[in-house]
């Protein structure tokens, strides 16, 4: 095992005394000639929560891609913290270090109850027939009934998952993510398919976990990315086109024109 990978165990070593958790310099990375990503320069601050923008086709998956390990850049670096090189990990190591990913379809157990979704995160194997060999820690199983409330379903836990709605759904797998302590929380689309309601609430939840954890949002709906009210990174062609509030990127020119304008 080398260092990094001793580091990155159990999310040990990841050093974010200068305020910065994740690190990504001149990264690029090419498919069959088309740069997905072309110098990349990306830093998330510890406890922030970011949400990223951009047109179809502006590197945003890809970019989770290489933060999670599933793709490898041609060139550049990535670091979680200031001793931990992503790069040198595989996804199973990346996820032991501390950094989760929720894509945008929910993947969660339908016919196993929501206790029994968390009960499966917390002790980390994903395989239905595990729940019933499980024995829960008295700490862990305080944990899930924390997480239960974080999410909003601490009074359906014996319910089964099948009959949570598709916000709730989502909620329970940002949930599952929560009971494997993560540091860096990527979610992908999280309002996708949600009635109003249900995006008010998941707007209180991520905004509830910043601080906590580090957050990254990909999202394409600019008013639920309005009302989280943080810095947002737009990326265009594989790149950092612009940053700030909102107010600051849907003023600039070059966002209008390659985005909002269209």
């Amino acid at each position: 095992m080398n260092p990094t990978e001793k580091a990155a165990q159990h999310g040990e070593g990841i050093d974010a005394s200068t305020g910065t958790l994740l690190y990504m310099e001149g990264v690029s990375v090419s498919f069959d000639g088309f740069k997905a990503i072309n110098n990349l320069n990306f830093y998330v601050n510890d406890g922030e929560l970011r949400c990223v923008i951009g047109p179809n086709g502006a590197g945003k998956t890809t970019m989770m891609d290489i933060i999670t390990g599933k793709t490898r850049p041609d060139s550049g670096e990535v670091w979680f913290g200031r001793q931990v090189n992503l790069l040198k990990l595989n996804e199973p190591q990346i996820a032991e270090a501390g950094i989760g990913r929720k894509f945008q379809k929910p993947t969660v157990f339908e016919a196993l109850t929501i206790f029994e979704n968390l009960e499966l995160a917390a002790a980390g194997d994903r395989s239905p027939l595990a729940t019933y060999r499980l024995t829960l820690t008295a700490e862990q199983r305080d944990s899930v009934a924390e997480v239960a409330q974080t999410i909003g379903l601490q009074d359906q836990l014996d319910n089964a998952a099948q009959i949570l709605s598709h916000g709730q759904k989502q909620w329970l797998e940002i949930g599952m993510l929560l009971m494997q302590k993560p540091r860096l929380l990527l979610v992908d689309e999280p309002v996708a398919g949600m009635t109003h309601q249900e995006m008010d609430r998941t707007g209180e939840l991520l905004c509830g976990l910043a601080g906590q954890h580090t957050v990254v949002v990909v999202e394409h709906d600019m008013d639920f990315v309005r009302s989280l009210n943080t810095r947002v990174t737009v990326l265009h062609q594989g790149s950092v086109l612009a940053e700030g509030n909102m107010s600051d990127v849907q003023n600039n020119p070059e966002v209008i024109r390659v985005y909002l304008g269209e």
